[in-house]
């Protein structure tokens, strides 16, 4: 793929009349958007063909990987940290919950609400998850140096930020 990155991307005022470079003009490869995708898509590739071994979805890794460092979350508070539909989310949970890994409980001040916890088994089974998802991640970041690695968590931060519709 040609290399076409004139260096002007981010000099744009989305207000202004100044005209916008093309697809073209960026090429696919400084565009961060076609770049995020696939590195996510990559990423959860992976994670799928490891999950396999231990009977696991990515949806379920990534409930049980929120559970385990939250004492308790609402499902829709769940569905956006696992960045995952509310639908998806919920039939995820009832497969989790009758493998033993989590629990849902109506909250006491409103019984509307139902708190999701990770059991022991659950947390177990993270356990277990862990350092496949470690490694992975390790393999993904390798020959970034840590202070590459601050930097981009930070920026990712701020256009997170700029394009959030949730509070979390």
């Amino acid at each position: 793929m040609e290399e076409r990155f004139s260096g002007a991307v981010l000099r744009h005022n989305h207000n202004s009349s100044e005209k916008r470079p093309t697809m073209g003009e960026i090429g696919l490869n400084h565009f961060a958007p076609y770049l995020m995708n696939r590195l996510i898509a990559r990423w959860n590739n992976n994670m799928a063909e490891e999950l396999r071994e231990y009977d696991m979805t990515t949806a379920k890794m990534r409930a049980l990987a929120i559970l385990s460092i939250s004492s308790s979350v609402t499902i829709n508070e769940l569905s956006v940290f696992a960045v995952t539909e509310q639908s998806t989310m919920s039939r995820t949970l009832d497969s989790l919950e009758q493998q033993g890994f989590i629990r849902r409980q109506p909250r006491a001040e409103d019984m509307r609400v139902r708190d999701v916890s990770i059991t022991e088994d659950g947390r177990a089974a993270f356990e277990k998850l862990w350092p496949t998802m470690y490694d992975l991640f390790l393999q993904m970041f390798d020959g970034v140096e840590e202070t590459e690695y601050r930097a981009f968590i930070a920026t990712l931060h701020k256009v997170l930020h700029n394009i959030r519709k949730h509070e979390i």
